[in-house]
């Protein structure tokens, strides 16, 4: 599995990237055969609050790409509502899969 992390209007320190390798890797537990996962994190407005927006597309083969998008006070939160999200998302797909 590919994961290719953005950070738009900022830079992502390592501690922020290995936290979302290690989220992100937890997805291959609910499906095995996902390709590739891109991550982008973007400040929208610094000043204000909920101001951290994270969007997650997980491609895998057999169906078109999923995506969530949230947007939080942390990254972290971002990133954890986001997987959380992703989980129900692939197990649906799964389920698809499994039909055919």
């Amino acid at each position: 599995m590919e994961i290719r992390i953005q950070s738009i209007r900022f830079d992502a320190t390592e501690k922020l990237q290995a936290f979302i390798e290690k989220k992100v890797a937890k997805l291959e537990k609910t499906f095995e055969d996902i390709q590739k996962v891109d991550v982008q994190l973007k400040v929208v407005k610094p000043a204000a609050s909920l101001n951290k927006e994270t969007s997650i597309t997980v491609s895998a083969p057999g169906g078109s790409p999923l995506f969530v998008a949230k947007t939080c006070d942390t990254f972290e939160e971002g990133v954890d509502q986001c997987v959380d999200a992703l989980k129900v998302q692939l197990e649906k797909f799964k389920e698809k899969l499994r039909r055919r």
